[in-house]
């Protein structure tokens, strides 16, 4: 997901869950709720599998032809985790999704669908963000080697200052953080992003 800038789905279906996610999911509400109540932009970004997999990167399609359970759309195991979105009862709306539409769901929030690992390929991502005068982007979400490490580099590339909430993403480890520092990205931890959005909340 993109807090400021994005956290995500932050499981498969339930057989498929990415180790460290839930235990990082609670620090993942932690840093969108203080950036909903500063009314700064939210942007979450889900995969959505079609069951044929058709829409699929090659490394997956096979496996979903097959019948894994991987994000598949119009499923349970699609829907973003619980606490991240402003109201339990918001559910994906699939079809705009899959149009490449953004889903809104609340002030200055709101959900994209991305068809491969990084946030800005193919997406209106960055006009997004640039319209709403963004130029820094927060990260936070699950399986770092994949979406998040994706999306970062691909937004270093556009020029955004990026942040990596180090305990809010699941599957951290060492050659990645020293990769991000190689690019300039700042690792902070939850606590003190959240801390710091509230401040300058308060003080604006």
């Amino acid at each position: 997901m993109l807090a400021a800038g994005s956290a995500g789905q932050a499981a498969c279906e339930c057989s498929n869950e990415i180790a460290g996610t839930s235990a990082a999911l609670p620090v993942m509400q932690r840093v969108v709720h203080a950036f909903r109540k500063s009314a700064r932009p939210i942007v979450h970004i889900v995969r959505l599998y079609l069951a044929d997999g058709s829409n699929a990167e090659l490394c997956r399609r096979s496996a979903l032809q097959l019948g894994a359970q991987m994000l598949i759309a119009w499923t349970t195991g699609a829907e973003i985790a619980e606490g991240l979105l402003p109201s339990p009862s918001i559910q994906l709306d699939t079809q705009l999704l899959l149009s490449g539409r953004i889903q809104s769901v609340g002030e200055r929030e709101g959900i994209l669908f991305k068809s491969r690992w990084g946030a800005f390929y193919r997406t209106p991502l960055e006009e997004h963000l640039r319209a709403l005068g963004v130029d820094t982007v927060v990260f936070v979400g699950c399986n770092f080697p994949n979406c998040p490490r994706t999306s970062m580099y691909e937004a270093s590339e556009r020029d955004f200052r990026v942040v990596c909430v180090e305990d809010a993403i699941s599957g951290m480890y060492e050659q990645g953080r020293r990769q991000l520092d190689n690019i300039g990205v700042i690792r902070m931890a939850a606590s003190a992003v959240a801390e710091g959005v509230e401040r300058v909340s308060e003080s604006t």
